[in-house]
């Protein structure tokens, strides 16, 4: 069911994370790509069921993950745990993952049509019943489809680095989206980040460092990793990032939690 408008706040109770994150940065960069014959009847048979339109109300879970919630209905698909992925590129990882993760629900954001029919395509072949896509600017769905302590974790594995220092102000992870991520955790919940550049990585762990309502997972249990996490088990190690390794490249993983 829809929150009642009772349980969301009021204007007068907006806080400066309640804003719309300013319409400069978004969660994408539009990628040139072909959309293979493959994808593009993936998108034809399997988007209607797995692709949720944007809408400017909070989404209905329930009846989104309606075929996920298993033999107990509805109380099931409650009970289950909610992870939005941010930017899934081609899919591989979201597909793995939900796969090795199959009582969590995912709600993956993904403006790219290739990337999408790509995911899609994995899904059928795989039968993967508890993944949707919304194919729409990730931002503007945090900001009107997602309620306060509605997520149980946040995926944002590889977003563009943008490596040249002028234009790092275009960077996914900063400040103002941090604060609306971390109001749509519940209490525990995570945000997960990983990236293979190594100065972004220092600005992300700075970035949710200075976040009130999160804190670091890593540094109780790993302080020698100097903030960074180990790679959760549930991250696959990607054809990109098995190649960057054998380069000797590095790769950054960070998890912090809702207090």
């Amino acid at each position: 069911m829809l929150p009642d408008e009772s349980t969301l706040p009021s204007k007068a109770q907006a806080s400066a994370g309640d804003k719309p994150f300013m319409r400069t940065i978004k969660s994408f960069v539009k990628r040139a790509g072909r959309t293979t014959a493959g994808q593009a009847k993936a998108l034809e048979e399997l988007g209607p069921k797995y692709v949720l339109p944007y809408q400017h109300s909070a989404i209905n879970l329930e009846a989104a993950f309606a075929d996920a919630a298993g033999a107990d209905g509805q109380k099931a698909s409650q009970a289950q745990p909610l992870v939005l992925e941010i930017g899934f590129g081609m899919g591989e990882a979201t597909a793995h993952i939900a796969q090795t993760l199959p009582a969590t629900r995912f709600l993956c954001c993904e403006v790219h049509e290739p990337g999408v029919g790509a995911l899609l395509k994995r899904i059928g072949e795989n039968n993967i019943t508890n993944i949707r896509i919304c194919a729409h600017d990730a931002v503007e769905v945090i900001d009107h489809m997602l309620v306060r302590e509605s997520l149980d974790g946040v995926h944002i594995f590889f977003p563009d680095p943008w490596h040249k220092t002028k234009h790092n102000k275009r960077r996914l992870i900063q400040s103002p989206l941090v604060a609306k991520l971390a109001q749509r955790l519940k209490h525990g919940a995570y945000l997960h980040c990983a990236t293979d550049w190594q100065p972004y990585a220092e600005q992300i762990l700075e970035v949710l460092d200075a976040e009130p309502l999160l804190r670091n997972r890593a540094l109780p249990t790993h302080p020698e990793m100097l903030g960074y996490a180990p790679k959760p088990h549930y991250r696959p190690l990607t054809k990109f990032e098995n190649r960057g390794i054998r380069l000797g490249h590095g790769v950054w993983d960070v998890v912090f939690e809702r207090v």
